[in-house]
């Protein structure tokens, strides 16, 4: 029997270079899978705080310009960021080019566009999300009614006037002592990062996010993972630190890999993962296929019925073929961490059955995916068109642009 799920790091060499390699299998496959350069210059500014400075403002659009560090230029939304963190008092608030501020990198640079940062900081633990933004408490959506109560209860005497909360799916069913015990941590964070920021100067790095591998942990459905393993001394140490720190109860899921043959690639297969990840084309079992092609606006996936052979009739051939597409689109997108708007294209059906039936087995395999994914709705042309949160490059971009 495959084990629920299982942290995997290593480095291997993609494209001629090192980089850190990161896998999370469930049931003995890959469903999320992350590169990161080891180089020099290597490092996401995701989720970093820095000193920045107001370049300009752009009024037409209701946004402004923020550098933060050797150049680099953020965008900046002033119509979600009504309270900006001015490093130095200043009674008008309104920010004008010079103003230096407390900003954190919310999403990355993708393609062309610039990353964006915000005033809105954010604290993330495992179960909790400490936040500057809304002062109020927010409860994930994919937690069911019951449990949203049982936490709303705890968590409500916690707020104060200083923060918000955001209550992570990963909370189903943690205690009162738990909870308690990360807002103490990630308050004594946030205040101290709020406190250094007005003695800074412009472009410093107040607060750097952890290695994206160990940032990744915090982020996994916990319920779902039973072990922590890699192959490296380095990684050892690093995430053993940063677990003993952040998620002591996690410290004993933490493994080193000793063996040398077969090597912790060729066990779990990842270079194999990775290269079949960066392919157009997805087999399914049946003998159908995928084809996935990501174009400037939005990822187009289409559903081939390709080599199958079975000998049902054509309807039931059909909605297989389409049940066991959508499963994969789903692992797909975890995968290759695409997001925005996602078009698939099933094979069409003929009954008014069928595509009902398709849609709700496709919403529950979207709602495996810890990040917030949307299934908006089949157009008149059968497509169904899927949001999903846009935070950080594809694995495509990690591993052709680093």
């Amino acid at each position: 029997m495959e084990e629920q799920g299982i942290f995997l790091v290593t480095r291997l060499p993609v494209r001629g270079q090192e980089q850190i390699v990161s896998a999370f299998y469930e049931q003995g496959q890959a469903v999320e899978l992350s590169c990161q350069s080891t180089g020099a210059a290597s490092g996401s500014l995701l989720g970093n705080i820095y000193v920045g400075k107001v370049k300009n403002i752009l009024s037409n659009i209701n946004a402004a310009f923020i550098e933060i560090a050797d150049g680099t230029l953020c965008y900046y939304s002033l119509a979600e960021n009504e309270t900006p963190f001015f490093t130095s008092p200043k009674k008008n608030k309104k920010l004008v080019p010079g103003d230096e501020l407390l900003v954190q990198v919310s999403r990355e640079a993708v393609k062309t566009k610039a990353p964006t940062a915000t005033s809105n900081l954010n604290f993330a633990g495992k179960y909790l999300v400490l936040t500057t933004g809304k002062k109020s408490l927010g409860i994930s959506t994919k937690l069911d009614k019951a449990e949203r109560q049982r936490l709303r209860e705890i968590a409500e005497p916690f707020l104060t006037e200083n923060f918000g909360i955001i209550i992570r799916t990963n909370a189903a069913g943690a205690g009162e002592k738990e909870l308690r015990e990360e807002l103490v941590r990630l308050s004594a964070l946030a205040c101290r990062i709020l406190e250094n920021g007005k003695n800074q100067t412009c472009f410093s790095l107040v607060y750097r996010e952890p290695p994206a591998y160990a940032a990744k942990i915090r982020n996994l459905p916990q319920n779902r993972l039973s072990r922590i393993l890699t192959d490296d001394r380095e990684i050892y140490r690093q995430l053993s630190a940063w677990l003993e720190e952040n998620q002591p109860e996690d410290l004993d899921k933490l493994q080193f890999y000793e063996e040398t043959a077969p090597s912790l690639n060729s066990f779990y297969g990842i270079a194999k993962a990775l290269e079949d990840a960066l392919k157009e084309r997805v087999w399914l079992k049946s003998g159908g296929y995928l084809v996935i092609q990501p174009t400037e606006a939005l990822t187009v996936i289409d559903i081939n019925t390709g080599k199958y052979q079975g000998h049902k009739k054509k309807e039931d051939t059909f909605l297989k073929i389409n049940k066991e597409a959508a499963a994969e689109t789903a692992r797909q997108l975890r995968l290759r961490n695409l997001s925005g708007i996602i078009i698939v294209d099933f094979i069409d059906m003929e009954t008014a059955e069928a595509p009902k039936e398709l849609m709700e087995y496709l919403a529950f395999q979207l709602r495996q995916d810890p990040v917030k994914t949307t299934l908006v709705d089949m157009t008149a042309l059968g497509l169904v068109e899927i949001t999903r949160q846009k935070r950080q490059k594809t694995l495509f971009e990690q591993v052709y642009s680093g």
